[in-house]
């Protein structure tokens, strides 16, 4: 159905990020890797965002058609990749959109909503950390006129879905490995950090964007040596964090929402 090829339509994806975040299930953390591509479906987005030009007929009314992200193209199932190409040679039927969110999107969520609960049931608290890559021409308009690319964008949606002291924190352990780092800009949090960041009832939702450029070759995209130092810091980092989250946070009441 697509009239790109397959390395024009990988130009959306978050490329290796699962493998970079592998060591966090070491460290005890549930890691929840998605195994279809994010120009088939986006789970970053809710479950009906659609564009109608995309279909060959009317869609349901409750069909959220008019979302920023729709407009720009990049709706649950999206219209474009990066550099503005269309992925589709012809119109998607409402069948098969509402398939993808049946088999493949409300598995995905069931799943993560499940173990963010069960988190919270235990420690009473749940941190969600949600990991995605950059192009580097996004990390160099999140950086202000003369100050270096960022290499690292924390996204909390302005303090609405996590703690400051979570966000501050691993913001300074990300500063002592030495990589830029700033807040929200462009990407303060998408539909995850917004559904599940709650973080009065003890439930929190960061969002990490990471540059790509850091790590692989944008064009081709093959690892490049700073693949292998870039594992190691995000390792450090994230055993740093997860040993420190017992004296971050203190215990909240778990009540039933």
């Amino acid at each position: 159905m697509t009239r790109l090829d397959p390395l024009t339509l990988r130009k959306s994806e978050d490329c290796y990020i699962d493998k970079l975040f592998q060591g966090v299930a070491d460290l005890g953390c549930p890691l929840l890797a998605a195994r279809f591509p994010r120009v088939f479906l986006d789970v970053n987005r809710e479950p009906y965002e659609f564009d109608p030009a995309m279909f060959d007929g009317p869609l349901p009314t409750f069909v959220n058609t008019s979302s920023l992200r729709v407009v720009g193209g990049l709706g649950t199932i999206p219209r474009i990749v990066s550099e503005n190409e269309t992925i589709y040679a012809q119109h998607l039927t409402w069948a098969d959109a509402n398939d993808r969110i049946e088999r493949v999107y409300r598995p995905y969520h069931h799943t993560l909503a499940g173990l963010i609960e069960e988190a919270r049931q235990e420690f009473g608290h749940a941190i969600l950390i949600d990991c995605h890559s950059m192009p580097s021409s996004a990390a160099r308009l999140s950086s202000s006129r003369g100050q270096p690319r960022a290499d690292i964008v924390l996204g909390d949606r302005y303090g609405a879905s996590c703690d400051h002291a979570i966000t501050r924190f691993l913001e300074a352990l990300f500063a002592d490995a030495g990589l830029s780092v700033v807040h929200n800009k462009p990407y303060a949090g998408g539909y995850i950090t917004q559904a599940y960041g709650s973080p009065h009832n003890g439930k929190h939702a960061l969002q990490i964007e990471i540059n790509r450029a850091l790590y692989m070759n944008e064009r081709t995209l093959e690892k490049t040596p700073g693949y292998l130092e870039l594992n190691h810091i995000l390792s450090d980092v994230l055993d740093q964090f997860v040993s420190a989250l017992g004296d971050l946070l203190s215990p909240v009441p778990v009540a039933a929402e």
